[in-house]
């Protein structure tokens, strides 16, 4: 035999010469959870390893993963049913503890980069990520909400913003708006193919965030559809997106390799809550090694074509690699 593909694999050192798809920690953003108070740190039950913290703390969370070579992080706000309406006044409220941690954090570590979450549900009476009238989840008047929402998000020092709520027209609506309010330099890193999937759920576990009643399969997309992604695409892409997501990101590897081979712009990739949770419990379960499960399916969702991915095991990571 002439060809024989193994004398590529024969030594670690030549596996690694070959290998053809390399993580970093610059290819991370790592979602974090901030809660209002002082000293405040609490587990989040259906992640282990994951922590909602008050702003002091978070401040401490920040300087440990830079510290690791994590440069870029998404804040998301756990808020209270006292602090929630149907109009979520709360997310513009100069005065909220979320824009004030986005303050913190972006004042104390300039360096930082800073992503934050544009979506009604953290601030929802309802629990969906529009307003709802009779049932429905109300477009046009959502945009006006999410107007206001990203233009005090920038105001507080966010780098990028992440619409996560799948109305149409989002993107163009916020553009405008952020331009009109002297952000042209703030990035919109939009939602683009966010299906109506079963592993959000430790996630609203986190920020008691799911829905009151319902669903959200109006607006999120149908997990039997791929092509529908391209049409999410061009329009966001349309009306000046900088990034594109897909969310989740192991069920949809062929969603980030199609919009990787369709646009030009950088594929980000959500490493969502259940995806972690899984091989978490499997690990803690003795029914699988946690620690290669994490880096084979990382490895696989750089290799569909991801160029940035959001991971709660961004740390992890980071300290193996350390």
């Amino acid at each position: 035999m002439y060809k024989r593909p193994r004398r590529n694999r024969k030594s670690a050192v030549i596996r690694g010469m070959v290998e053809e798809t390399r993580l970093s920690t610059k290819d991370f953003i790592f979602p974090l959870f901030v809660i209002d108070g002082i000293n405040q740190k609490e587990e989040v039950a259906s992640m282990p390893g994951i922590f909602r913290h008050s702003t002091d703390l978070l401040l401490k969370e920040v300087e440990e993963c830079l510290n690791l070579g994590i440069n870029a992080f998404d804040i998301f706000p756990a808020y209270p049913e006292s602090k929630k309406d149907k109009m979520a006044t709360e997310s513009h409220n100069p005065d909220t503890f979320y824009l004030q941690a986005i303050h913190k954090v972006k004042t104390t570590f300039p360096e930082a980069c800073i992503m934050t979450d544009v979506a009604m549900d953290p601030y929802s009476s309802d629990g969906h990520d529009g307003i709802v009238e009779d049932g429905k989840i109300l477009n046009d008047e959502t945009l006006e909400v999410l107007g206001k929402m990203s233009v005090a998000q920038a105001q507080a020092g966010a780098d990028i913003i992440g619409p996560s709520d799948m109305m149409d027209g989002r993107v163009g609506h916020l553009r405008k708006a952020l331009d009109n309010a002297g952000h042209t330099e703030v990035s919109i890193m939009s939602y683009t193919a966010k299906y109506a999937s079963a592993f959000y759920n430790p996630f609203r576990d986190a920020l008691d965030s799911a829905p009151k009643a319902g669903d959200k399969k109006t607006y999120q997309m149908d997990p039997a559809n791929l092509h529908e992604a391209l049409i999410e695409a061009e329009l966001d892409e349309a009306e000046g997106a900088d990034f594109l997501m897909i969310k989740p990101a192991l069920a949809y590897l062929d969603v980030i390799r199609l919009l990787k081979e369709n646009s030009n712009l950088p594929i980000a990739a959500y490493n969502v809550s259940g995806e972690y949770s899984m091989i978490k419990a499997a690990h803690e379960k003795g029914w699988l090694d946690g620690e290669r499960a994490m880096l084979e399916s990382l490895l696989s969702i750089k290799r569909a074509g991801a160029n940035i991915i959001l991971s709660y095991f961004a740390k992890e990571y980071a300290k193996l690699r350390k």
